[in-house]
């Protein structure tokens, strides 16, 4: 799909909110609750990024948390085992990195892939 920036108050406003849901996923490495009020934003608000360049953003965010959540509980299982520990160190990362890249990306004015 092709998404064009625009410039309109309604897509300033959106994208200052989907720059308030990277801060929250990135805020939960320090308050976990976060994370839970950012997967509801972006499923509330998912309908009005529809069609625009930010759609890509919020389906990076919701891939994100799921993805996370998933290894994450894979990890702790894995956590009396030594695997569990690397899981949680990969997973961290890898959340850590999708922020970065998304937070850029959004900056940029670009989608994400």
């Amino acid at each position: 799909m092709d998404y064009t920036p625009a410039t309109g108050d309604a897509d300033k406003s959106a994208k200052t909110l989907t720059t308030l849901i990277y801060a929250l996923y990135a805020a939960s490495f320090l308050i976990g609750i976060t994370a839970i009020a950012a997967i509801v934003i972006n499923y509330i608000k998912r309908g009005e990024v529809a069609g625009t360049w930010l759609e890509s953003h919020f389906r990076w965010q919701i891939r994100t948390f799921w993805f996370g959540l998933l290894w994450g509980i894979i990890g702790a299982i894995l956590f009396v085992v030594a695997i569990g520990w690397f899981i949680l160190v990969a997973n961290a990362v890898w959340i850590i990195y999708r922020i970065v890249k998304g937070w850029l990306n959004l900056n940029d004015g670009k989608p994400m892939y």
